[in-house]
């Protein structure tokens, strides 16, 4: 125990010193805290995903949910209006131009069959919200671009989650309804959105009084534990809600109603955001939270199939140069920043690692191989995240040297990044 204490500690000020580093030098604070879950799981072994079982889930999905709503705290209702068509438009053809990149080079060089492929490509197809909106917020980034990437990473989950589970359906029943896949899409993004709302409203609408209740600055995130819980639980996005519920907190004039103000003066109570000192205790969950999940992603990062890393890392590449061309295709209005930040953020996270390990749990429950290569689908996709991760790094390490060579001279580059 007293071991585990000293690396906890050690670890969170190895983290401050990270955070430092990707602020001066840009050595991404991300790509470190993997390699050391790396060094002290599969290197030395003396940490093993199995040891924390299903609390590894847990884990992830609770940092998952701080994130994001942080993230939506922080996002303006303004630019949500603005920059909505441009998040749909890299959404979109991003989701398909990953699915259809990963399921290519699965059938073409890893030679699984088409269905196993495509499985593959929805798994990947996203990219990762505890991943992306943590490295967005430290390169300090223009609005447009944190909306539009934080509103991706939290939609391309929904797409893979449905589409993944529509493919593995279709294994099941031995075909596959594209219009039932559309179906599911839209019902789970909009219940999704709906349920957040409604929560992100009815608490705003509390706040003031529960904060007359002692300790409770916990509460806020506990509520979202249950909107998040709830909305899982009936087959939809806890993601997409806990984003819809963090935008509410963070605008709450703009949804308040006329009825419900009327409502309110004799209730004397209004609707509230978030206190200052509420957001600050939410980022400093955040940090100690992704910090341990980064080091959690490296100790699940298996290198047991030489071949399916292989396979991982030529299909993460490939992903890459494909966003790298779409971006630059259809963000030709943008500025070369800004088009190579969004081309870079295609890291995979915890949806991918979670949807990654169904096939196996499918055949084991079926007992017998409802999906051919699952072992090598759950390797590879574990594979694409550890190297999807790596390529994200280094290019953000190599974008200042470009954003002050193509646009910036040296002292305008750092008013516009304004590293702390």
């Amino acid at each position: 125990m007293g071991t585990t204490l000293i690396f906890i500690g050690a670890l969170i000020f190895c983290a401050h010193i990270f955070s430092a580093l990707f602020s001066k030098r840009r050595v991404p604070d991300v790509l470190l805290l993997v390699g050391i879950g790396i060094i002290v799981g599969p290197v030395l072994g003396w940490m093993k995903p199995d040891m924390l079982g299903s609390l590894g889930v847990v884990f992830s999905s609770v940092t998952l949910v701080f994130i994001l709503v942080d993230s939506g705290v922080d996002i303006h209702i303004d630019d949500l209006r603005r920059y909505w068509s441009g998040m749909v438009q890299v959404t979109s053809c991003s989701f398909v131009v990953s699915l259809v990149t990963a399921a290519l080079v699965s059938h073409f060089v890893a030679l699984l069959d088409w269905r196993a492929s495509l499985l593959l490509g929805s798994m990947v197809a996203g990219t990762g919200a505890a991943i992306v909106i943590p490295m967005v917020r430290q390169m300090k980034v223009s609005a447009q671009t944190r909306t539009v990437l934080t509103l991706e990473s939290a939609i391309s989950a929904v797409l893979c989650i449905v589409v993944s589970l529509a493919f593995i359906e279709g294994f099941k029943l031995g075909r596959i309804s594209f219009v039932h896949v559309a179906g599911n899409v839209l019902a789970s993004f909009f219940m999704s959105l709906l349920i957040g709302l409604v929560g992100g409203i009815a608490w705003s609408g509390m706040l003031q009084r529960v904060r007359r209740l002692q300790n409770s600055m916990f509460l806020t995130p506990a509520f979202v534990f249950v909107i998040y819980g709830a909305t899982e639980s009936l087959g939809y996005s806890g993601a997409i809600a806990a984003l819809a519920f963090g935008i509410v907190l963070g605008n709450a004039s703009y949804f308040e109603l006329s009825f419900m103000r009327h409502f309110r003066r004799r209730q004397h109570s209004q609707m509230a955001s978030l206190e200052p000192t509420e957001k600050l205790f939410i980022k400093e969950m955040v940090f100690i939270l992704k910090t341990f999940y980064f080091v959690y992603i490296g100790i699940c990062i298996p290198f047991t199939d030489s071949m399916a890393l292989l396979y991982g890392l030529v299909v993460a590449a490939a992903i890459f140069v494909a966003r790298l061309i779409l971006i630059y295709i259809v963000g030709h209005n943008n500025t070369p920043t800004d088009r190579w930040i969004v081309s870079i953020m295609m890291p995979k996270g915890l949806v991918s690692a979670v949807l990654g390990s169904i096939p196996v749990q499918v055949n084991q429950a079926a007992g017998y191989e409802v999906i051919p290569n699952a072992e090598r689908i759950q390797c590879m996709v574990y594979s694409i995240i550890f190297f999807s991760i790596i390529i994200c790094s280094l290019m953000v390490l190599l974008s200042r040297k470009r954003i002050i060579d193509e646009e910036f001279k040296p002292d305008e580059w750092r008013e516009v990044y304004d590293y702390e």
